[in-house]
């Protein structure tokens, strides 16, 4: 007999005498719209507005939450539809739908089975839940219902109740698929820079992408000076486009200037293809600190998650390329890392930073003390691993005796998983009301104020938190 598929209403939110004040308090949140301000949904999703083509490659195949939780238990990428770099798949989409499916059981607990049973009940009006024996049944299902026009991309946008929702862009992204989207929906869709690739120094292909840099921002990037400058002007064809932020991932927080000249010896040696370890991670660093100079002048938030070893496993980089789950936390240091940066921009009128760490150990210890002295700064949503029922009450917990609710960004999720936005939100916000339930019950704080609290970090601390500061 299939098991039904039945998300209790109560889920995530606390037991006993909380339960009910909880209750409202999620209720009061419900119906506010979502900003997805620091999301990585393709815009080619959006430009196109086509049809989802199968069940697999929608919620399946681009999920790395799925597809790890998978390999880890010995299932093949192949067998799992992961494309490799020479841009071969061998399996096909109902075979990775039902490799999936009977493997429901593994998502037991986690925060990735909470999403999926919101997407297949709420959004997808599923009724049973997945298993081998009901895997064809669901394929079909889905398959059917995504042909239907509301399940467009665009339809889904008015559906979920997204206000906005940027996507995270390469500063050598020519902005085409956002000009598309902005003639139909302006403000909608924006984009988010993302200039990685270019401040690590010693990361193959480095060399042509600064070519690439020069030649869409008209600069010379042959010399420093010249680099920086077409970093300024892609900056502003992303904030034409309806940027309100940057993004930057880097494995260290560190953001120690260098004197010019250093910082030019550097760059020509990657321009030859000499540059050390030693000095690309000396540069990177100083380029966090140069992009915050910029914020300062352009008005872009600076967003920063450093603490993560990219690419763990060499043979699925070397087979399937990055991104694919394979990037592990490692300790993050915050307190002296970014002690220069700080010092320059910490209080400055028109900066803004957002923190966001895979190493909750620094919560109290760092992140909660630096907010509750730097007004530029910000601490952003648990992200990756810690966007968990547990993970998100635990920083709570952390840093509200310290920072306060109010020098944190509201809730903002980090997905390419279209489909699971509503319910990565619908999560934040029935965490946000069981913590402020349990204030409400124990006396130290009004109900009125709960349900205000509840409402800026679900939605006004977002917004005032990524406009932009010029």
């Amino acid at each position: 007999m299939p098991k039904a598929l039945q998300p209790h209403p109560d889920r995530a939110l606390p037991a006993g005498e909380a339960r009910d004040v909880a209750r409202r308090i999620h209720e009061s949140t419900r119906s506010l719209p979502l900003l997805c301000l620091h999301g990585h949904v393709d815009a080619a999703l959006f430009a196109a507005d086509e049809a989802f083509g199968n069940p697999a490659d929608l919620l399946v195949v681009p999920d790395h939450y799925v597809t790890r939780m998978l390999i880890s238990q010995g299932v093949s990428p192949d067998r799992l539809g992961l494309p490799r770099l020479d841009g071969t798949r061998t399996a096909e989409p109902r075979e990775i739908w039902r490799e999936f499916c009977s493997h429901w059981h593994l998502f037991l607990g986690t925060p990735s089975r909470y999403w999926l049973e919101h997407e297949f009940a709420e959004v997808l009006g599923l009724t049973v839940a997945p298993s081998a024996e009901t895997a064809d049944d669901l394929y079909d299902e889905i398959s059917a219902r995504l042909k239907e026009p509301e399940f467009r991309p665009r339809a889904l946008l008015d559906r979920f109740g997204i206000e906005v929702i940027s996507t995270t862009d390469a500063a050598t992204d020519d902005l085409a698929q956002h000009a598309k989207i902005a003639a139909d929906l302006p403000g909608r869709v924006i984009p988010t820079f993302r200039p990685d690739a270019l401040v690590h120094l010693d990361r193959p292909g480095w060399s042509d992408l600064a070519g690439q840099l020069g030649e869409l921002a008209g600069a010379d990037t042959s010399s420093y000076e010249g680099y920086l400058e077409a970093l300024r002007q892609r900056r502003q064809a992303f904030i034409a486009a309806g940027a309100l932020a940057t993004d930057h991932g880097h494995l260290s927080a560190a953001a120690t200037p260098l004197e010019q000249g250093e910082a030019a010896r550097i760059y020509a040696s990657a321009l030859r293809g000499e540059v050390s370890a030693v000095d690309a991670a000396a540069f990177a660093g100083h380029m966090l600190f140069q992009m915050a100079a910029i914020s300062a002048e352009d008005g872009l938030v600076m967003q920063l998650h450093p603490g993560v070893l990219r690419d763990h496993d060499p043979a699925i980089h070397s087979t399937y390329g990055p991104d694919q789950g394979h990037d592990i936390p490692v300790a993050a240091e915050f307190t002296r890392s970014l002690r220069p940066l700080l010092e320059r921009f910490g209080h400055a009128e028109g900066f803004r930073m957002v923190l966001f760490t895979v190493d909750e150990t620094v919560y109290s210890r760092e992140l909660a003390p630096l907010a509750g002295v730097y007004p530029s700064l910000r601490l952003g949503a648990p992200w990756w691993f810690l966007d968990s029922p547990d993970g998100m009450r635990r920083f709570r917990e952390l840093v509200t005796e310290t920072a306060g609710f109010y020098n944190t960004s509201g809730f903002v999720d980090d997905t390419r998983a279209f489909l699971s936005i509503p319910a990565r939100h619908d999560l934040a916000r029935r965490i946000d009301a069981g913590y402020l339930a349990k204030l409400v019950v124990e006396h130290r704080l009004d109900e009125d104020d709960a349900f205000q609290v509840a409402q800026d970090l679900a939605y006004n601390l977002a917004a005032t938190t990524y406009a932009r500061r010029r």
